[in-house]
């Protein structure tokens, strides 16, 4: 179907076509009866006019003077965004550079097979620690939640084809998948989708340790795709989530979140917008490394951030992520701390992550402590926030280097004292890209303000793509290599 353009058809709605005369029950068009009135709207003052001499007509003049035609005409509009959308979100989730995960071994310990859903539901209450449920290729259509509270269990997808195994959340009326009072747990392989709540729960309050979610797709998820909770006050120390592992998943939505989606999500302050990718608290030595993050977006474009860890965090990894056309990146805390939170991040390391179109926020820092911002690249020409990179409230012992920004400067609201080095901005560098409209920020040899002009940091001594930097890095999270002779 061809394209249509507003832009070269004039104005949308009728008010501003016709600003004036669009009223078919103005007094200028009593010659007129019912729906033969040339303008948009019938004598009758509610339905769409239809003169018989603009029918099948759709140039400008016709669009001014018959109201069905205009109704068309705007659906079509709409109908060619809608598959504008789903096309770009298909080609931005099945580019050939995004990372892959290294298959993994074969399954351990009592093997459980599952090819329906009761076989899984039977298997989840059955498998001991140290056990596999394996799950055959199919749509797994869930009527209802279920949670893992057995040690050391892998549920996984038995082809490894994380396309092939698919857990849908239709049916349900929240959550999918918990993680409950155990250690060890590993979900990979396989693909969670449509759940209106949180796709996979990590329920911190019951102490879950060394959870790994790997290799698995997370797709229209409306409120968190993954989502570890408070942990309770009392034996925080000895419960919060230590040692977890988000790794080569893809998380993406195929348009912004509507209400019809969370009905709970229409109060004032969320307004459709309480939604993100990863979001956990407490947590302790977790990494979030390798993973693609694709149109996680609010209903009016104030979405959660794809990566988003807060309250008393501490010594986390976060590297070699791609975040595209999301609302917010990676978020280290937000404005909102409760009095018993002192940070909300506490020696974390950001380094190696691409980030592309991300107007909310591109890396965020707000109440950090020690915290390290290394050789990041973030493209946003265009931001109407100017939020690249992002630094609010407190940030004691901050270190900001090696970050190479495509649009607006570093924005700096904090008071704290933050160490900037070698940094570099530059409006746009869309040219220097490999392919910077779908988020390959990797250099070229036109990068020439990035390439060699970095200072050795020995926290990021490879790259995005786990290539040594040498004694000369380049700036950004991309090591540019040059052609051999």
């Amino acid at each position: 179907m061809p394209r249509l353009s507003p832009q070269r058809t004039g104005f949308y709605t009728g008010s501003q076509r016709r600003p004036d005369d669009w009223d078919g029950q103005l007094e200028k068009f009593a010659a007129f009866t019912d729906y033969d009135v040339p303008t948009l709207i019938a004598r009758d003052g509610v339905h769409p006019s239809l003169p018989k001499q603009f029918q099948d007509d759709y140039s400008l003049g016709a669009l001014r003077s018959n109201g069905y035609s205009l109704r068309n005409y705007l659906t079509l509009l709409k109908y060619a965004e809608v598959l504008d959308a789903l096309a770009a979100a298909a080609v931005l989730t099945n580019l050939p550079w995004f990372p892959k995960a290294p298959p993994l071994p074969p399954a351990r310990g009592a093997v459980i097979r599952a090819a329906n859903p009761d076989e899984l539901y039977q298997a989840v209450e059955r498998v001991r620690p140290g056990g596999t449920i394996l799950l055959a290729d199919g749509v797994y259509a869930l009527p209802r939640y279920f949670a893992l509270k057995t040690d050391n269990v892998t549920l996984r997808g038995a082809s490894g084809n994380r396309e092939k195994v698919i857990l849908d959340g239709s049916a349900t009326h929240g959550e999918l998948i918990g993680i409950t009072a155990c250690s060890g747990v590993t979900i990979a392989d396989l693909t969670v989708q449509n759940v209106r709540w949180n796709g996979i729960k990590i329920n911190s309050e019951t102490g879950v340790q060394r959870a790994t979610i790997r290799n698995c797709v997370l797709h229209n998820i409306w409120q968190r795709a993954v989502k570890g909770v408070m942990v309770p006050e009392q034996d925080r120390e000895k419960i919060r989530p230590r040692n977890c592992r988000v790794q080569y998943c893809l998380f993406y939505n195929d348009r912004p979140k509507q209400f019809a989606d969370d009905p709970a999500d229409t109060g004032d302050n969320y307004d459709g917008n309480y939604v993100g990718g990863i979001d956990v608290m407490y947590a302790a030595g977790w990494t979030i490394s390798d993973n693609v993050f694709v149109g996680v977006r609010g209903r009016t474009g104030s979405a959660r951030g794809a990566i988003f860890v807060w309250h008393e965090s501490e010594n986390c990894v976060i590297e070699r992520n791609v975040i595209v056309d999301c609302d917010s990146g990676i978020c280290l805390g937000n404005a909102h701390k409760p009095a018993d939170v002192r940070v909300h991040c506490r020696n974390f390391v950001v380094r190696n992550n691409f980030l592309t179109r991300v107007p909310e926020n591109g890396i965020l820092a707000d109440y950090t402590q020690d915290c390290k911002i290394l050789h990041n690249t973030v493209h946003d020409p265009g931001s109407r926030q100017g939020r690249l990179l992002r630094l609010v409230h407190d940030n004691d012992g901050l270190l900001v280097a090696n970050n190479l920004l495509s649009g607006p400067p570093i924005r700096n609201e904090s008071a704290s004292r933050i160490v900037f080095r070698n940094n570099r901005q530059k409006d746009d560098l869309s040219a220097v890209f490999v392919a910077a409209s779908e988020g390959n920020l990797r250099l070229t040899a036109r990068a020439t303000d990035a390439i060699d002009r970095a200072v050795p940091r020995p926290e990021a001594e490879t790259d995005i793509d786990r290539r040594p930097r040498g004694s000369t890095p380049d700036i950004g999270a991309h090591e540019f290599q040059r052609p051999k002779k």
